[in-house]
């Protein structure tokens, strides 16, 4: 991440929202349902901490926080940190939901963890967001931080679903972005070391066809969701 990225997001973190909201608009979903998915998809995938503590997980690039409640929700006895370039961002993540996360701005050398700190991580569409020549050291970054046997879970915009492009190409605070194919994200993971390492195709169906939902879990293999999610284990 650059500075030159910084300003953006702390441009757009008081509107956050209402932008994210306009560039789903096709889906007929709020923000909350895509925030609410990863949570979800998560906890049916995260075991417990074999110790009996409790979790500890990172929202990486987690913005103004809107995933934290949702988090909370999947995993309610869990330590959860958010760590985001944005200095307003995490502002107005803190005066929300200090009481349900901490949080962090990250700086440009890195994440501001020690080694070896989390159990799980979750990284909601913010690679698009790096340039592609530091995308490689931030998944590093990650896998530093994260315990042995740790749970990475990395959502992207699908490059191969027309809608997803013509709504990353509209929201003003995607103007920056460089979608992954699910190829170069791959790489990503084998490259720094990550094992175990699993891609599925997720979110198909918009509102209106939500009662085919439940088909989604025999869907991943095929490359028409509007996102896909790595997942993968330190």
């Amino acid at each position: 991440m650059s500075n030159s990225e910084k300003p953006e997001f702390d441009r757009y973190a008081d509107k956050y929202t209402e932008l994210h909201q306009a560039s789903i608009v096709a889906s007929g979903e709020e923000p909350s349902f895509f925030s609410a998915y990863k949570a979800k998809y998560m906890a049916a995938r995260v075991l417990p901490n074999p110790s009996g503590q409790p979790l500890s997980i990172l929202d990486f690039g987690c913005g103004i926080g809107n995933s934290i409640p949702h988090l909370r929700q999947a995993f309610p006895e869990a330590e959860l940190f958010g760590a985001d370039p944005s200095g307003e961002s995490i502002k107005l993540a803190q005066e929300t939901l200090s009481r349900e996360a901490s949080f962090q701005v990250v700086p440009e050398s890195g994440l501001p963890y020690a080694s070896d700190s989390f159990d799980a991580v979750l990284v909601a569409c913010v690679f698009h967001h790096i340039p592609p020549d530091v995308r490689l050291y931030w998944m590093g970054e990650l896998r530093r931080v994260m315990k042995p046997g740790a749970q990475i879970f990395v959502f992207e915009h699908n490059v191969l679903n027309p809608l997803t492009v013509k709504a990353v190409n509209e929201c003003p605070f995607d103007e920056d972005a460089i979608l992954l194919p699910r190829a170069e994200l791959l790489k990503l993971a084998r490259d720094t070391g990550f094992g175990d390492i699993r891609v599925r195709y997720v979110v198909f169906f918009p509102h209106a066809l939500a009662a085919l939902r439940p088909l989604e879990s025999f869907m991943g293999w095929l490359p028409l969701g509007a996102q896909y999610v790595l997942q993968a284990s330190s």
